[in-house]
């Protein structure tokens, strides 16, 4: 049997891939239509204010409410995950995303299509993101859970860089009403059966191991998956009494705030200092190619062979770098250092972050802990662009907020630096003997 993860015929020298890659290309393919749905209501904004004769900040403020619902669901989703398995949390959570979308779509007024985005859509968008899938590859990948998170997060960039594009295609050949109900048909007919057909939420139930590995070892000992982390806990609130869940918090938090204030403001910013929304458009384009190619070339050839924390640390540095170019930088030129060094970053933390708490914390309870991390993000991240928005008005400048980002991120780095992984981790440990 073959040692990097595939499966084949025994003593034939046939090699086959390993089932797990199947799942891991079906959510792939599930993210990068959720998180494109999500990244693609700027799009929509200019469409919705002249239908509906609303001003921008009004539908900055449903945005922001459906950010927050998202994040609410998040531990919600990863509990039901932990319950009763991502395949069942991830199909449901489709089936309404797509209904709640075609909702959208035929909205009569804006109260109708606020309710639809802001609870129905946010809410389910989150069972169709990251946080369910932790447990899922978890279960699947031990020695590869990197690469195979790193995998399905590049295809939240995928979404955010090509079905966006798409949708702004469809809203010019016809209007945002058949935008959105293309995209629903999308979930509805191609996401949701791949789910049902392909995911499966253990190994076991096919026959498997975790990594497509033999039952036994050459020696005829028993292999066991490590699934149980050095502190395993019962309950997701007890991981709230070691410092590690702290300090993936504070850094989660300072992720949140820095991806979600250039997700809404980076063209207004860009308009600010002279620069077309073309120009701008085409920068963020850039951002989302570098943060896919940068998670693949981490999950692939980093992620699983040095010390998470230390990815993490360099992650959250480069990223204020990024940010320090918009403050020193002539705008022309810093606009496209930005989207390349800080677009490396982007996405990069949540692979990281996600495959280092569930070998600290186990297997068991991880969608539900991974949630926690999820919302404080997301909640994080919706008070950051309210913020923005007032620094803005007040100093009538971006400035002050990048230079707080810059001092934020470098504590970031230094806070997942201490980080004491070799102590808490189960890569580092003796294998548990627990199954999930």
């Amino acid at each position: 049997m073959a040692s990097d993860g595939s499966t084949g015929g025994a003593g034939t020298g046939q090699r086959s891939v390993f089932y797990g890659w199947y799942i891991v290309a079906a959510v792939f393919f599930m993210v990068f239509v959720s998180i494109g749905f999500r990244q693609s209501f700027g799009l929509f904004l200019p469409s919705w204010t002249e239908e509906y004769e609303v001003s921008v900040s009004f539908l900055s403020t449903v945005a922001f409410v459906g950010w927050m619902v998202n994040g609410v669901a998040q531990p919600v989703v990863g509990g039901l995950a932990d319950r009763y398995g991502a395949r069942v949390v991830a199909a449901v959570s489709v089936a309404v995303l797509g209904l709640s979308t075609i909702g959208m779509a035929f909205s009569f007024n804006i109260w109708a299509l606020a309710f639809f985005y802001a609870t129905l859509a946010s809410f389910s968008n989150a069972g169709a993101m990251f946080t369910p899938l932790t447990p899922l590859i978890s279960r699947w990948f031990v020695r590869r859970r990197g690469a195979a998170l790193s995998v399905i997060t590049a295809g939240g960039s995928g979404g955010a860089m090509l079905l966006i594009p798409f949708a702004a295609y469809l809203l010019e050949l016809a209007n945002w009403r058949v935008a959105l109900g293309v995209i629903a048909g999308i979930m509805l007919v191609l996401v949701l059966p791949l789910v049902l057909v392909v995911v499966r939420d253990r190994p076991s139930v096919m026959g498997l191991r975790p990594d497509g590995d033999a039952p036994t070892n050459a020696d005829g000992s028993q292999r066991t998956p490590i699934y149980d982390g050095p502190l395993t806990v019962s309950h997701w609130r007890e991981a709230y009494r070691s410092a590690p869940m702290w300090q993936l918090t504070l850094t989660y938090v300072v992720c949140g705030i820095t991806t979600a204030v250039i997700a809404v403001h980076f063209v207004s910013f860009a308009k600010t200092e002279g620069i077309n929304e073309t120009t701008a458009a085409l920068a963020f384009g850039l951002l989302s190619f570098a943060n896919m190619a940068s998670v693949l070339v981490m999950g692939f050839f980093i992620s699983d062979r040095v010390q998470r924390k230390n990815s993490l640390t360099v992650i959250y540095a480069v990223r204020g770098v990024g940010f320090l170019s918009l403050l020193v930088m002539p705008s022309s030129v810093g606009l496209w250092v930005f989207a390349v060094v800080a677009g490396s970053s982007w996405l990069a933390t949540v692979p990281q972050t996600s495959a280092l708490t569930a070998e600290v914390y186990g297997v068991r309870n991880v969608g539900a802990i991974t949630g926690m991390l999820t919302m404080v993000h997301m909640c994080a991240g919706a008070v950051a662009v309210l913020a923005a928005g007032f620094s803005f008005d007040y100093f009538g400048s971006y400035d002050p907020f990048w230079l707080v980002s810059v001092l934020m991120l470098g504590g970031a780095s230094l806070m997942a630096w201490t980080l004491r992984e070799r102590e808490v981790s189960a890569r580092y440990r003796p294998m548990q003997l627990a199954e999930a």
